[in-house]
């Protein structure tokens, strides 16, 4: 399985060429690339770096800016083009990596945005949203990325989900006990992350780390997706 590093890399790499192939230096870029698509700066920055894909309306407009082909600043050389270059390559230790024959992206929202969304109000139409990221995993539903925050799913043994990992929520997966979830309580504007367990038929929402209390899951709990993906960022 191609590692979600490995895309934004990759992609990172063709975007920088598309700039160097217009003549466009390195510093500011961010700038230019936030003019092309109406991002901020710190948005198109992070393509720059690796640490974010842009969504399908975003990338349209960097291959229009750039006049750069979209299929190849999507995903690069076809799978054939890969085989001939390896063919012809040195001997090498590293086997060449075939990305999966589907991706699919989803935004990057806050914890506040994940704490409103409803079956009925999403955070964000369809390519709308500033950041997005990608993922080998077909949602059943509406799905989004959270940055995690704090060290309640922290544990010294697995599952362990660091602050500042990123994980991905499917608002249509089932949701049962011994499932990561992210829920909302009431009196709270932002959405938590915690395990969903049953004691006597009683829900309750409880941290990995186990220096955090366990808080019931009542009928003021709403439980809005199911963690299905988890990515550790280590730079």
């Amino acid at each position: 399985m191609v590692q979600i590093e490995e895309l934004r890399a990759a992609f990172a790499a063709r975007l920088k060429k598309a700039l160097a192939d217009n003549h466009f230096e390195t510093w500011g870029a961010g700038v230019r690339l936030s003019k092309m698509t109406g991002v901020t700066p710190k948005a198109a920055s992070k393509w720059l770096n690796g640490e974010a894909i842009p969504g399908p309306a975003k990338m349209r407009a960097l291959s229009k800016g750039l006049n750069t082909p979209l299929g190849w600043l999507q995903n690069g050389a076809d799978e054939a083009s890969v085989d001939r270059i390896a063919a012809a390559s040195e001997p090498s230790n590293v086997a060449m990596i075939h990305q999966p024959a589907q991706m699919y992206r989803y935004p990057v929202v806050s914890w506040v945005a994940a704490g409103g969304w409803s079956e009925a109000v999403e955070p964000y139409a369809p390519g709308a949203a500033d950041e997005y990221d990608v993922s080998d995993y077909q949602a059943k539903g509406p799905a989004f990325w959270l940055e995690v925050k704090g060290d309640s799913m922290t544990a010294p043994t697995a599952p362990s989900i660091p602050e500042g990992s990123q994980i991905l929520v499917d608002t249509r997966a089932d949701v049962r006990p011994g499932k990561l979830v992210i829920a909302k309580l009431a009196g709270s504007n932002e959405a938590t992350f915690k395990k969903l367990v049953e004691d006597g038929g009683v829900r309750y929402l409880k941290p990995l780390n186990s220096a955090y209390p366990t808080v019931q899951c009542a009928d003021d709990c709403r439980i809005i997706g199911v963690v299905v993906r988890s990515l550790t960022k280590f730079a």
